[in-house]
């Protein structure tokens, strides 16, 4: 009867009514049906419904499928046509998702995606986002509950690391001693330990990167002070140094992931006070200040000073030199960043809290010991904070409501990703589980799930743009007003609470983290935008604020600023850091450095640093803050420009849209009034 029909695709291929038998037929079965004859009775009487509405003229596979639901109703078969519907409708999402893989293919062959700003152009880097487009439309089609999956692809939520989601976990804080002091296997045999500071300091680097290759997060050393010690022993400051300098030549040249990126690296340091440990701080520290071979800014490690009373942070005590020597090396390469001990959160667990670059903090433990070491985050999940204020019209019950609605969501999709991982096996992460680097692998054989280790892990909320949402339900932000700062913190602690009933609800370590928002903030409001229009102070830039963050554009003093933000780091147990922008390096004013840091630490923020431009011409060598297109010294126009995004530094070329305009918008914060009054 018809002999060609047009494809979704524009060609016309030749008709195979068959085609039309095998579809009823299948549909048929899956509600308990045998009769192929029936299904082709049923063919004619579609070929008879498209003669009559076409009447000889080309039609395409959607009509076709039109026809096949009308008859199926028309002549009975309800359930039939309930079981092709659905059928239909689950191709066409996975048509959809193939149609859109091929679209991100084409855009990540010409340039990598910059949602991570670390990630190289490489052609490694290009196979291995491919993979990372493919894995994300598969788990959103085929693995992800729909109802959870619809709330991502909105922008209701959004699920990080998509394309991980049932391949691995997010991060671990590595136990480096106990690497070092047994040896360990990363795949091809056994690394004996090492005796010296280098050859110590070599397999760190090697640890790092194996490490990185089983993960998707980032990876640190909670202790290294304390770990590498023993191997400083017997050797002086010159050895030392050699090896710290090597070790950081090593994390920014080294690659992990297929050859995408550098390993992820965070350093914690400053509270051990042997003079051993004192001497790996130290001269760490010298030769991140001395920069590599040319004196350009490291990229990597993040290094983490923990700040402690009675051990590094008043005159008298034994580490405050290297406290001093941690200011002033940050004053000029912007690392390292600091965490507060005495903080109200991390006081109770002495010096055993260690950060990550990124602010992520893994302390509490429902389920065992309550240490850093050997844990990490399993994976998190981000909720579009503006959305549900623009929805909810500043009505206080509506916005609460939703809120909840989507906490619950968010909760849930957390469960059932952590049973996704659970299921893998010590094999699929043979560094990680197989070597022992997870708190209850230990003992796990390589055929083993590893649900006994990871439910060690934290599965976390997290939250971004509480600035825009507070100006969506009040008019203003938390920095412009009393009112709007203590709503803000009602909300924080609001989403604090529903995450501590998580943890009697599913038995796992639920937490609350400020979300870093390097690839997100700019994708939230983008669909926020075109759903809702340009709303002032909500949807009229490219980003949404860094999770409790003031707007990066607000004029406010260093003081202000870390007091309002302190007051919301006590909620977020899963992960908070604040920033002071200074307009340059401040290297010649270290007392206004000290005396923020001070300022912090009394303000009971628990994860900080200080951000400043760090520009340097790649040919001359120029270093400073240079704001035309080209070196003011030589005029070469090739500047590596050096900038802190959401913790970690990397270089403004890999920033993406929403991130470079949020860079653009940076202000500095005064401190000199400030300041005086703190000092006085």
């Amino acid at each position: 009867m018809f002999s060609t029909i047009l494809k979704r695709d524009g060609r016309e291929m030749e008709f195979d009514e068959r085609k039309i038998t095998d579809a009823i037929f299948k549909a048929a079965k899956a509600v308990g049906g045998e009769d192929r004859q029936t299904a082709m009775e049923l063919t004619l009487e579609v070929m008879k419904h498209l003669k009559q509405k076409f009447n000889g003229n080309l039609f395409t596979v959607e009509d076709v499928q039109d026809g096949v639901e009308k008859v199926l109703i028309e002549q009975g078969h309800a359930r039939t046509a309930k079981a092709y519907i659905l059928y239909r409708a689950k191709r066409t999402i996975m048509r959809d998702a193939k149609s859109d893989l091929m679209d991100a293919v084409g855009e990540i062959l010409q340039e990598t995606s910059r949602e991570n700003a670390n990630v190289s152009n490489s052609p490694s880097a290009k196979m291995l986002q491919i993979a990372s487009a493919a894995s994300k439309k598969y788990y959103l089609s085929r693995l992800i509950p729909g109802e959870q999956a619809n709330a991502h692809v909105r922008g209701d939520i959004h699920i990080h690391d998509l394309d991980f989601y049932g391949k691995t976990l997010n991060c671990v804080q590595i136990p480096l001693g106990e690497l070092l002091e047994k040896g360990f296997n990363n795949g091809h045999g056994y690394i004996r330990p090492p005796k010296r500071p280098n050859s110590a300091t070599a397999l760190a680097a090697i640890i790092l990167q194996s490490s990185q290759n089983d993960m998707h997060g980032g990876q640190s050393f909670p202790y290294f002070d304390r770990d590498i010690a023993p191997f400083v022993k017997d050797a002086d400051d010159n050895e030392t140094f050699q090896a710290m300098e090597a070790l950081i030549y090593n994390l920014n040249s080294m690659h992990s992931r297929a050859g995408a990126q550098v390993p992820f690296s965070s350093l914690n340091i400053g509270t051990e006070t042997s003079p051993e440990a004192r001497r790996v701080v130290k001269n760490l520290l010298l030769a991140y200040e001395k920069g590599l071979g040319r004196g350009e800014n490291p990229i990597f490690p993040n290094i983490i000073f923990r700040v402690k009373d009675g051990i590094n942070f008043k005159e008298g005590d034994p580490n405050y030199d290297l406290f001093k020597l941690a200011i002033r090396v940050a004053s000029k390469r912007m690392n390292p960043t600091f965490s507060f001990m005495d903080a109200t959160f991390n006081q109770p667990y002495g010096t055993e809290v260690s950060y990550m670059g990124c602010r992520t903090r893994v302390i509490s433990n429902v389920l065992g010991p309550e240490i850093t070491e050997k844990r990490g985050n399993l994976s998190f999940t981000t909720i579009n904070l503006p959305r549900i204020a623009i929805k909810a019209e500043r009505d206080m019950n509506k916005f609460y409501a939703q809120l909840d609605e989507i906490v619950k969501l968010v909760c849930d999709q957390l469960y059932h990703r952590f049973k996704v991982q659970a299921n893998l096996k010590v094999k699929d992460m043979p560094f990680l589980m197989g070597q022992g680097l997870y708190l209850g692998s230990e003992n796990l054989k390589p055929c083993d799930t590893i649900e006994e280790a990871i439910k060690h892990g934290t599965v976390t909320v997290g939250f971004i743009g509480l600035a825009e949402t507070l100006v969506a339900l009040t008019g203003k932000h938390h920095g412009e007003c009393m009112e709007a700062h203590q709503l803000g913190q009602e909300i924080v602690a609001y989403l604090r609470k529903k995450t501590d009933e998580a943890i009697e609800q599913y038995g796992l370590n639920y937490s609350l983290i400020a979300t870093p928002a390097e690839g997100l903030s700019g994708r939230f409001v983008d669909m926020d935008r075109k759903d809702y229009g340009i709303i002032p102070g909500v949807t009229d830039k490219e980003y949404y604020s860094n999770s409790f963050h003031l707007p990066v554009s607000f004029p406010v003093s260093s003081h202000d600023k870390i007091t309002i933000e302190g007051a919301y780091h006590g909620y977020c147990n899963a992960g908070h850091i604040s920033y002071v922008e200074f307009p340059a390096p401040p290297i010649h004013n270290l007392e206004a450095v000290e005396a923020v840091l001070r300022y912090m630490k009394d303000s009971n923020i628990g994860y900080a640093g200080i951000n400043f431009p760090i520009d340097f011409c790649m040919s001359c060598h120029y270093t400073g803050v240079i704001n035309q297109n080209e070196c003011p010294q030589c005029g070469f126009p090739d500047i590596n420009r050096v900038r802190r995004i959401t913790g970690y530094l990397s270089t403004v070329d890999r920033f993406n849209d929403a991130k470079v305009a949020e860079l653009e918008d940076r202000v500095s914060h005064n401190t000199t009034r400030r300041i005086a009054a703190i000092i006085a």
